[in-house]
């Protein structure tokens, strides 16, 4: 068994350059709109997709991950336990990660992130980001312009790509956190490359528009505005003398010392950080001036504390109705609303911002460890999901 590990892996390395060298051999073998032939491989494309983030699992990064994982889930039991002492509740552990906390012969259970406010038909709906968007539109909601595609289909992704200056590709239905999202697509063989990564996830994906804008993350709870953070992209701070990939590797150990204060994730080289990373004229080997900051993705979601802001007190009236209705529309209690703006000031039309995503199971991290003070959010989502179990017992 182990001699046939090498030769299948030189199996599907050969089916990939076959693939790419065919999808962008040239003219020669365009059709007649000038589009490249794309053969009928997507079954060997996907397996090698899924072997692709299999590796990315188990390597370095993997057990670093892990390592991460460990403190994001001691954060939020941490957060739920503040939440129940303030509230007179008490806390017992059910299993790993899963707490009961209890309070006038009430209880209900939490999960991480994960609550019993909404069911599962919502958040599955919530999962799929077409079907939201779909949604969305029918009553006027801004979204960014997208099609989906799969690794058979990427003639249609092409074609898009076209008529965008940038485009970003992800997984079409059940990620979370910037899970297989590639940003700063300009080229047909970068969109290969990012689609392949996506397909690491799922089949179906998705091609959009890439939004100029701040990203701003709005958390409701039946309605009412909770907070509302602004989420910078990473970044790290060039000493002179240092390659980029030891800035990151000295930056994630620092992340993994201050346990989940600092951040929720490691920094991963990715596609992501290879084409953010490139549209600076830089690469994973570049050493940057001493000060000189770089942006290490486009992809917020494995930024630090200090990249978050609050701007509860910016965010105009109109993007706080356009969340809620968002909200409603999808018919979830608690939910984020992610969307991207030039100025969280006016509202989405005017500035030109989109709705980019309606989270179901949104995270607390980044409400309790901003530039400028904590919202405990927790708080407040306790209390309602307790009311909402006393309400179910009578």
């Amino acid at each position: 068994m182990e001699s046939n590990k090498p030769q299948s892996a030189e199996i599907f390395r050969n089916r990939l350059t076959e693939s790419e060298s065919i999808v962008h051999a040239g003219h020669d073998r365009a059709d007649d709109r000038g589009w490249f032939a794309v053969p009928q491989i997507s079954l060997p494309l996907q397996i090698y997709a899924y072997a692709l983030r299999a590796i990315r699992v188990l390597g370095r990064m993997g057990a670093q991950s892990r390592e991460a994982k460990k403190y994001r889930s001691q954060f939020y039991e941490d957060v739920w336990r503040e939440a129940a002492g303030e509230l007179g509740a008490t806390v017992e552990v059910l299993s790993k990660g899963i707490l009961e906390i209890s309070r006038g012969g009430v209880n209900t259970r939490v999960h991480q992130n994960y609550t019993q406010l909404d069911g599962p038909d919502t958040v599955r709906i919530s999962r799929g980001k077409p079907i939201v968007r779909t949604i969305l539109r029918s009553h006027g909601l801004p979204t960014p312009n997208d099609a989906e595609f799969s690794l058979n289909e990427l003639k249609k992704a092409y074609r898009f790509l076209a008529q965008h200056r940038l485009c970003v590709v992800k997984p079409a239905y059940g990620t979370g956190s910037g899970s297989g999202i590639t940003t700063g697509l300009a080229t047909p063989r970068h969109l290969f490359k990012a689609a392949l990564r996506a397909a690491g996830y799922g089949p179906t994906l998705l091609i959009e528009e890439q939004v100029e804008g701040d990203t701003i993350r709005l958390l409701y709870l039946d309605g009412q505005l909770l907070d509302a953070v602004k989420r910078c992209p990473p970044t790290v701070l060039g000493d002179g003398k240092s390659r980029i990939s030891q800035l990151v590797e000295s930056l994630n150990q620092l992340r993994l010392n201050a346990g989940y204060k600092l951040a929720q994730a490691i920094l991963k080289y990715d596609m992501d950080m290879e084409r953010t990373l490139a549209r600076q004229d830089l690469s994973w080997r570049s050493v940057p001036a001493d000060g000189q900051r770089i942006a290490l993705k486009g992809v917020i979601n494995d930024n630090m504390a200090d990249e978050n802001v609050s701007v509860v007190d910016q965010v105009c009236e109109s993007i706080i109705a356009a969340g809620r209705l968002a909200a409603e529309l999808i018919g979830a209690r608690l939910v984020g609303v992610d969307i991207i703006t030039p100025d969280v000031r006016q509202g989405l039309e005017e500035a030109g911002g989109k709705i980019l995503e309606v989270n179901t199971t949104p995270g607390y991290h980044y409400h309790y460890f901003t530039q400028n003070g904590t919202c405990r959010v927790a708080v407040p989502i306790l209390k309602t999901c307790l009311e909402h179990a006393h309400r179910g017992f009578h």
